[in-house]
């Protein structure tokens, strides 16, 4: 598998890292930068908006700016799970807007040194990976690593509002 170094050219050693939040949808780990992350909070009241589409499931006051929130299983092809204690949102910045992810459960923020991420494998046509950007080995643990701004698309996402 070809490694992922895309400051290789800019001089940084390959064992420089970055950080990740870990968190769980299912029996699977995944990971997004922890730099897009702006907070987690437990989960909350979401009021439903009309005609979005599935994996939107409404809006949130977060201190005055409503932000949209997203079911990540959904997101991902996965099926709906209860919400438990453990379920959270994730609070991301994804471009210029601010959005939520629903998470089974957050695990714990890891440093993934570059020469430890790898491409994603080529799966064939039938599979679709445009949401991962990476897959990272700790241990012996896989983490696939999710692009959040491919996954969080703004365009299909309600437009924020200020709270009223």
């Amino acid at each position: 598998m070809a490694r992922l170094d895309p400051l290789h050219n800019l001089g940084s050693s390959a064992a420089d890292g970055v950080q990740y939040l870990t968190f769980s949808l299912g029996a699977e780990e995944y990971g997004v930068e922890i730099l897009k992350v702006q907070e987690i909070k437990g989960y909350t009241t979401i009021t439903p908006i009309p005609s979005t589409p599935p994996h939107v499931k409404g809006v949130m006051n977060l201190r005055g700016t409503i932000v949209p929130v997203v079911d990540l299983r959904l997101r991902l092809g996965m099926p709906a799970a209860e919400c438990t204690p453990f379920t959270v949102i994730i609070v991301m910045a994804v471009g210029t807007k601010v959005v939520g992810a629903i998470v089974d459960s957050v695990s714990d923020v890891v440093d993934v040194p570059r020469d430890d991420i790898q491409t994603t494998p080529h799966f064939g046509s039938g599979v679709d990976v445009r949401y991962i950007a990476g897959i990272a080995q700790t241990g012996e643990k896989l983490i696939v690593l999710l692009d959040v701004d491919a996954v969080l698309r703004s365009e299909e996402l309600p437009a924020p509002l200020p709270a009223s």
